[in-house]
């Protein structure tokens, strides 16, 4: 089985129920969110799954693309999609582990767009949004996604990062942050 990203490039998947790709609908709303702001950004793509998101990204012109996931299967294959579509000009990096500490890695990096789809059921969001605060991750001006349950809120332990928006696609939603002494581009809808 396979997804179609931007310019009609087919992805591989990974088999059976072990990853929830994130829908075509939600990709594209994400895309037309951010369509101004990707071309040229450092996108960091967590529980990277399939590599779909960021290889749209890649496509849609980010210069670096980083990617980190649990599993080793959902990396070998995020990784054989990016290099598909990654142009020479373009870095990327699939990372396998634990995504609280593989962040602690990334601490010297700076990223513009970050995409973060955990499975839904997962404790994983506050200890990663956390992580992502604490080592500096997101650029000032950069701009962080959420991808959630519709039923599920995303609560904040400190006031480092602020909710700009949210937007819900069915039984799945969208919450948009970025850092506290950035001005958010629009508000909450």
């Amino acid at each position: 089985m396979g997804v179609r990203i931007y310019g009609n490039r087919l992805l591989k998947t990974l088999p059976g129920q072990a990853t929830r790709p994130t829908a075509a609908r939600v990709r594209e709303a994400l895309f037309n969110i951010w369509r101004d702001r990707v071309a040229g950004c450092r996108w960091l793509d967590l529980c990277v799954g399939s590599g779909a998101m960021g290889a749209e990204a890649l496509c849609r012109g980010a210069v670096k693309a980083v990617g980190i996931d649990q599993s080793g299967q959902a990396c070998a294959i995020a990784r054989q999609n990016w290099q598909q579509v990654a142009e020479p000009d373009q870095s990327f990096q699939v990372l396998r582990g634990d995504v609280v500490k593989r962040l602690k890695q990334l601490a010297t990096q700076e990223f513009d767009l970050i995409y973060f789809d955990p499975p839904y059921e997962s404790d994983l969001y506050e200890p990663v949004l956390a992580a992502i605060v604490k080592f500096h991750l997101l650029s000032d001006r950069g701009e962080l996604a959420v991808e959630h349950s519709a039923q599920r809120s995303i609560l904040l332990a400190d006031n480092q990062l602020k909710c700009c928006r949210s937007k819900i696609y069915g039984s799945t939603a969208l919450s948009f942050f970025q850092n506290n002494a950035s001005t958010c581009q629009s508000t909450l809808s």
